[in-house]
């Protein structure tokens, strides 16, 4: 069967899928945005490799993961959307080292490392989304933070060239990393430490028993919307500008947590964005701080 006709006809056959105008809502937290102009689902490292190598220069690519921290505008996103599926999830062990694939879920490398009796590495159950957007942006929550665990990775560059990270390489810092935003994690080697599953187990229990406590985990959501200012807390300044429960279309700031945006049921990307933009606005106008985002925000507003 033909292809149908656009950007789609203009890139390479691969052995993984390629599909025109995909919806992504499906695969954020939010549940908003516009499509993928053309989505791929690589079938394993050499089909991602190869695509990249052979794709017309021009065509932009984005990856995305799980979806947790992620805000697709109403255009959709140009380009290829690449989305790594199971076969870069897997995970082994080696002794107090796991190998761990850039679509493992964090959630499931905490778990895996809590059955195996590796310690330390349970702060990952308290961080939403894939190993590949954790090393991405230095994910932390609950006293950890992938720098503190990472000893490798490894990376696809735009024209599918392999590269293996040391720690230093990936100069970790706040909520972010030195690799530049057009390569796409393949993998990582993480490091923990021997120790008594049930003790492990009981890290995360708390760490759950906090989350569920402290965070609105059952709505519509993409987790911490703004990074945490040097010496202050995100939600603090938030409150005192007077933005809990600020609502805007089907957009509001969670008055459980006011750093998490939440979609009602009826909000569009747009909305979003824009109360989002308004609490930083008001924080501003209140305390002279400047929040930054920590979602990711990609496409564009309005389709053509």
């Amino acid at each position: 069967m033909r292809k149908p006709s656009g950007l789609i006809d203009r890139l390479p056959a691969t052995r993984g899928r390629l599909i025109a105008d995909a919806p992504l809502a499906p695969y954020t937290w939010f549940r908003v945005g516009g499509p993928a102009e053309v989505l791929f689902k690589p079938a394993d490292l050499d089909d991602l490799a190869t695509f990249l190598a052979t794709k017309p220069m021009e065509v932009p690519v984005t990856v995305v993961g799980l979806g947790s921290n992620l805000l697709i505008r109403d255009g959709g996103v140009p380009g290829v959307v690449i989305r790594l599926g199971r076969e870069f999830a897997a995970i082994s062990r080696d002794g107090s080292w796991l190998g761990v694939g850039a679509a493992a879920l964090d959630a499931t490398v905490a778990a895996t490392a809590c059955d195996e009796g590796i310690g330390g590495l349970e702060f990952l159950s308290g961080v939403p989304g894939t190993i590949g957007g954790a090393l991405r942006m230095n994910a932390g929550a609950y006293g950890g933070e992938m720098k503190d665990v990472t000893r490798q990775a490894r990376a696809v560059d735009p024209r599918g060239g392999l590269h293996v990270l040391t720690a230093e390489d990936l100069g970790f810092g706040y909520r972010r990393c030195a690799i530049p935003e057009d390569w796409i994690f393949i993998d990582a080697l993480i490091e923990g430490r021997p120790e008594d599953p049930r003790l492990i187990a009981e890290r995360m229990a708390a760490i759950r028993h906090r989350r569920e406590e402290s965070q609105p985990l059952r709505t519509r959501t993409g987790g911490s919307t703004f990074a945490n200012p040097p010496e202050r807390k995100a939600w603090q300044l938030i409150d005192q500008a007077g933005c809990r429960g600020l609502q805007l279309g089907g957009a509001r700031m969670s008055d459980k947590h006011c750093n998490f945006l939440i979609n009602t049921g009826s909000a569009t990307a747009a909305d979003l964005e824009d109360l989002g933009e308004e609490v930083r606005k008001r924080v501003r106008d209140t305390s002279g701080i400047e929040l930054h985002w920590e979602i990711r925000r990609i496409g564009v507003r309005n389709r053509d």
